[in-house]
């Protein structure tokens, strides 16, 4: 009789314990569902977009630039490494074709920073902008890859120039 007693008294409280481990259990699964996996940053391979950096070889320098967080730039990280011959559109961007074009998923734009690295999709061109001008990007627009972290005025150079670029080490 007893043990009856306190089987009946105790019931309750693990009625009530069991319910609140399959709520905190199914909180759980909803929480990891939504929520993205974590990012293991073992290699340059393994790096998101938005935190990898590359290395502009340019007239003898090397500048360190980050790539954006888009579609269109994860693509062009994947073309590294590239050369290429750019040359001197209206005082205020370098530009030259890549190899091959690549995703035009990134978000388009009518304007830039000096600095910004972008895509031009028409010719399949990357241009990097040295000089703010005031005007607008004819239609399509850029999609913005990247930008420069520092240096920028080794493209305020008159005429063509070679450049490499690749993944930062």
């Amino acid at each position: 009789m007893f043990a009856q007693c306190v089987v009946r008294s105790l019931l309750p409280v693990v009625l009530l314990s069991i319910s609140f481990a399959t709520i905190s259990a199914a909180a759980g699964e909803v929480n990891s569902a939504s929520s993205p996996p974590p990012v293991h940053s073992t290699g340059a391979a393994r790096r998101s977009a938005d935190t990898m950096k590359i290395t502009i070889k340019v007239t003898g320098m090397e500048l360190q630039a980050t790539l954006a967080d888009n579609p269109t730039a994860r693509e062009f990280a994947a073309l590294l490494p590239v050369h290429v011959s750019m040359e001197d559109l209206f005082g205020r961007e370098k530009a030259g074709p890549l190899p091959r074009g690549i995703s035009t998923g990134g978000p388009r734009s009518d304007v830039y920073k000096v600095g910004d690295i972008g895509y031009w999709s028409p010719g399949h061109d990357v241009a990097i902008y040295y000089r703010q001008d005031g005007e607008r990007i004819p239609a399509p627009g850029i999609i913005n890859i990247g930008h420069v972290d520092a240096g920028i005025e080794a493209f305020e150079r008159q005429g063509a120039l070679e450049v490499t670029i690749e993944q930062a080490r």
